[in-house]
């Protein structure tokens, strides 16, 4: 390893002398800060099931129902191409960055960044945190997907038609309001509340199901890791906020969880082609998904528009057998064929209805196939109302509804998993009790997992769903992502992080890589951060309720108490970065005050040898004092050409004393 230059300042270079050092590629930070050797730390199998659990966690059910919702509303390709842009020049950046640190360090989130510095382990904390969030509502979607997997396995599909009421022997009034599918997903299967300030009893059927799915997870994890008019949206901030915070999703960054699984990788694994790699899958696949989606879309809103459009030439025809609207006759009736809907096209009746609306009241709807399309189905109402409706539209639709829930089941389940990894491993690596307990620490988290996640379970348990998937894990991440950056960029430093990249993959990662990590990725998550808390200050966060009464959605604004709620969720996920600052400082005062001059000496004084030589690099070393024997560093012996090992604080006391006696002093 080549001697890395020192610092630019006397202050970076006292963040960097409370580090274990400077590079540790092949060793990591033990239990309890103890520096170990990491040859018994557990490895994937194979470069095969590292990429799969990889692409596994970053390709998800965003991929499916947010990403094609964005596209269709942001202008189609135009947000596609803004996309791209931000997935090359800040998503990519970031997650190579995240891979490395983890595959370098050979440690979770907090000893990743507590390795660079003891004062920023509270961003390891943070991801933890938000981590934690983010398992608590994941899972619940999962148990939705659970409950609907069952009831696919009968014919004709629950969902397929509207039930009829025992009392006045008619089809249930919200029903027929709404549809068969709406009125299955928010009574039958959530049997929600008008709003979130009515909680509701407890859903026994989807508390059982979350049983069931905290149960699933808590198994794998005992187990291990074994057009140009239409590109004037790029000038819409809005449609910026979008999309960079759909990569910053899309690949995982801040969870923590790319630097658990990279953690496991071999020392000199291609990192580099890795982030391309699953970047890469990653968009294709959230391509493919927009492509299925449209098409699913389209189909629906056909239907629907043509089952309008024969509804409403029935209540036509039925007014025209009245004597008293018989003018209506000469105002567009042969234009249109009444009595046979399939001869009528939704273009004919849409020009028909262009001229002649104002005549025939407010009855006769327009059936916009447009409309349809832009009535904005994402997330939760994609895939349990409009693709189950097109579903018991197919033949044999319990077998296609049931490969459909087993797709969202492996989506959901696959980024589960990498979510807890994200909050097993660095809690693991950090303290040996719980590194010694992996079955006891792995229960009780699922544990605890399902007894917080029985807030979603409630009636209104869905509003809160929709309340953590908005507020409670983008302001955390966000920030957690905005201090990685600064912690690798300008603490550590780009120059001496790319060296370490250079060791590991045996060549230099371009230069362009350096002003990325230092600019664009870092003013990009500023920027990002600050368009999301202005948008809260200026629009009142609101969410969309089911009314039963009416039997449709509405926007409500969020009670104070929700706010308050939302607000707490942010800060408490956000507070263990300073706090692990402060406690840093005051745990460790002198380190702050040490001269500049000695922390650069201290930082090149590391003792190398060689194993096969009793060649000495050094002999002239300073006596160790009580203060570093309290805190004893590490020193690095070469291996070969690019190998190193430990030699503890002892064994290089040992090299200093058989120095002198070679030298005679």
């Amino acid at each position: 390893m080549t001697e890395k230059p020192p610092l630019d300042s006397d202050e970076n270079g006292a963040w960097l002398s409370e580090a274990q050092s400077e590079t540790q590629l092949t060793t990591g930070q033990g239990p309890d800060g103890v520096e170990t050797c990491d040859a018994d730390r557990p490895a994937w199998d194979s470069k095969l099931q590292y990429v799969l659990a990889q692409v596994g966690f970053s390709v998800g059910l965003g991929n499916v129902w947010r990403f094609p919702y964005l596209c269709h509303q942001n202008g189609g390709g135009a947000f596609m191409l803004l996309y791209v842009f931000l997935l090359i020049f800040v998503g990519v950046p970031l997650f190579f960055m995240e891979l490395a640190a983890g595959q370098s360090i050979r440690q979770g989130s907090i000893g990743v960044w507590k390795h660079i510095s003891p004062k920023l382990a509270g961003i390891g904390y943070s991801s933890c945190i938000v981590c934690f969030y983010v398992a608590l509502y994941y899972n619940v979607i999962i148990a939705w997907s659970l409950f609907y997997l069952g009831n696919s396995f009968q014919y004709p599909l629950p969902w397929e038609h509207c039930p009829i009421d025992v009392t006045t022997n008619d089809t249930v009034k919200e029903c027929a309001g709404s549809s068969p599918t709406s009125y299955f997903w928010f009574r039958k299967a959530l049997n929600i509340t008008n709003s979130i300030d009515e909680s509701g009893e407890f859903n026994p059927i989807m508390t059982g199901c979350l049983l069931a799915a905290w149960a699933i997870v808590s198994l794998a994890m005992i187990k291990g890791i074994k057009s140009s008019a239409k590109l004037e949206i790029w000038g819409n901030v809005q449609v910026w906020r979008q999309a960079a915070t759909q990569v910053f999703f899309a690949l995982g960054l801040g969870y923590g969880s790319v630097i658990a699984y990279s953690s496991y990788n071999p020392v000199h694994n291609n990192c580099h082609r890795d982030a391309l790699m699953v970047s890469g899958i990653n968009f294709m696949t959230s391509v493919l998904a927009s492509l299925v989606v449209f098409v699913v879309l389209g189909f629906r809103s056909k239907n629907t528009a043509l089952r309008c459009m024969a509804e409403n030439l029935g209540l036509l025809s039925l007014m025209s057998s009245y004597e008293s609207n018989q003018h209506l006759v000469g105002l567009g009736w042969p234009w249109i064929n009444m009595t046979d809907p399939s001869s009528v096209s939704l273009a004919e009746y849409r020009e028909w209805y262009s001229h002649y609306s104002s005549t025939i009241g407010p009855n006769i709807t327009d059936c916009s196939l447009e409309e349809e399309m832009n009535k904005g189905v994402e997330g939760t109402g994609l895939a349990f109302i409009a693709f189950t409706e097109v579903m018991a539209l197919f033949p044999a639709s319990p077998f296609w509804s049931t490969l459909f829930f087993l797709m969202l089941l492996n989506l959901g389940l696959s980024t589960m998993f990498g979510t807890m990894q994200g909050i097993l491993t660095p809690l693991m690596d950090n303290f040996s009790f719980l590194g010694r307990h992996r079955t006891l620490l792995t229960v009780s988290s699922c544990a605890l997992g399902f007894i917080i996640g029985l807030l979603f379970t409630q009636r209104s348990g869905n509003y809160f769903v929709a309340m953590f998937d908005d507020y409670s894990a983008t302001l955390p991440l966000v920030i957690v992502v905005i201090f990685e950056t600064i912690s690798v960029a300008w603490v550590y430093g780009t120059d001496r992080f790319l060296d370490d990249i250079e060791v590991m993959l045996k060549w230099r990662p371009p230069v362009v890589y350096k002003y990325l990590w230092k600019y664009v990725c870092l003013l990009s998550m500023v920027g990002l951060l600050a368009a999301s808390l202005l948008r809260m200050v200026f629009k009142r966060p609101t969410y969309t309720a089911w009314n039963q009464t009416t039997a449709s959605e509405k926007t409500l604004e969020y009670p104070g108490w929700a706010l308050g709620m939302i607000v707490m969720l942010i800060i408490f996920a956000s507070l263990p970065v300073p706090i692990g600052y402060i406690y840093s400082t005051l745990k460790n005062p002198k380190a702050c005050n040490t001269r500049s001059e000695e922390v650069h000496q201290e930082m090149h004084r590391e003792l190398y040898t060689k194993c096969s030589s009793t060649e000495q690099l050094g002999s002239h070393h300073r006596v160790p004092t009580e203060e570093d024997k309290a805190h004893p560093r590490t020193a690095f012996l070469p291996l070969g050409n690019e190998d190193y090992r430990l030699l503890s604080q002892q064994e290089e006391e040992e090299e200093e004393d058989d120095d002198e006696q070679d030298t005679g002093v």
